[in-house]
C-alpha cells in the first residue's frame, strides 16, 4: 500500500499543494486532475523520489520509501510524459536497457515479445528515430510488459496513441490491477477500466 501524508510541495516561491493525502492499496487506480501548473508531474515525480517535498511522509507498506530505499524502487515503474529513449538506438536495445537500469533481467525473446504486443512487429531493430511519434510512445510503453513492479506511476501514458493502442493499454492496466497490481496516473483523454472504480485526486 502507497500512503501519502500531509505533503507539500513547491516549485521555486510557488507553492503547487499543501496537506495533500492519499491512499491507495492493491487492485486501486487513481487519476490524478487539475488545471496545467497546479503540480500533477511534480506530485508524481516525488512519489517517485525525483522530487523532495518540502513537507510530509511518503510510506510503501507502512515504512518511509527513504528508508526503503531500494526495496521501494523495485516495486516501481515510473513513466514521464517524456518517452526517454534513445533516437539511436532501436526499439529493443531501448527497451533491454531501460529494463537493465531497472535490475530486470530481460532476455531477447522477452523483449521482442513485449515489443510486439505493442504493435511494433517488424519494427524492433529499426531505430527509434525513423518510427512515428506514436511508436515511439509504444517502444516506451512497452515497460509496462517486463519486470513485476507493483506500483506504475504514469504521467501522460496515452500522449500520441491512436484509438488501438489507448484500448491496448487500458487493457495491460487492467490485467495490472487483477494481478494486485497499483496505479497512479495523469491524463487528459479518456481512460476507463471496466469493472474497476476510478478514483480522483484534484490538485485546485
Amino acid at each position: 500500500m502507497l500512503a501519502v501524508s500531509n505533503l507539500s510541495c513547491s516549485r521555486g516561491d510557488v507553492q503547487l499543494f499543501a496537506a495533500l493525502n492519499l491512499v491507495l492499496a492493491a487492485g486501486q487506480i487513481m487519476q490524478v486532475q487539475g488545471e496545467n501548473g497546479k503540480g500533477k508531474t511534480t506530485l508524481l515525480r516525488t512519489l517517485c523520489g525525483f522530487h523532495l517535498p518540502d513537507a510530509g511522509a511518503i510510506t510503501w507498506c507502512g515504512e518511509d520509501v527513504n528508508d526503503l530505499a531500494e526495496n521501494f524502487y523495485a516495486n516501481l515503474l515510473y513513466l514521464g510524459h517524456h518517452n526517454a529513449i534513445k533516437d539511436e538506438l532501436t526499439g529493443l536495445e531501448n527497451l533491454q536497457i531501460s529494463a537493465g537500469l531497472a535490475g530486470i533481467k530481460l532476455d531477447e525473446k522477452t523483449a521482442l515479445a513485449a515489443l510486439r504486443r505493442m504493435g511494433l512487429k517488424g519494427r524492433e531493430r529499426l531505430a527509434t528515430k525513423v518510427l512515428s511519434q506514436g511508436q515511439r510512445r509504444r517502444v516506451a510503453l512497452a515497460r509496462l510488459l517486463v519486470g513485476d513492479a507493483k506500483l506504475w506511476v504514469l504521467d501522460e501514458p496515452l500522449t500520441a496513441l491512436d484509438v488501438a493502442a489507448v484500448a491496448l493499454i487500458q487493457t495491460l492496466i487492467a490485467e495490472h490491477l487483477a494481478r494486485g497490481g497499483m496505479v497512479i496516473f495523469t491524463t487528459h483523454q479518456p481512460l476507463e477500466i471496466a469493472g474497476v472504480e476510478m478514483r480522483h485526486l484534484e490538485l485546485l
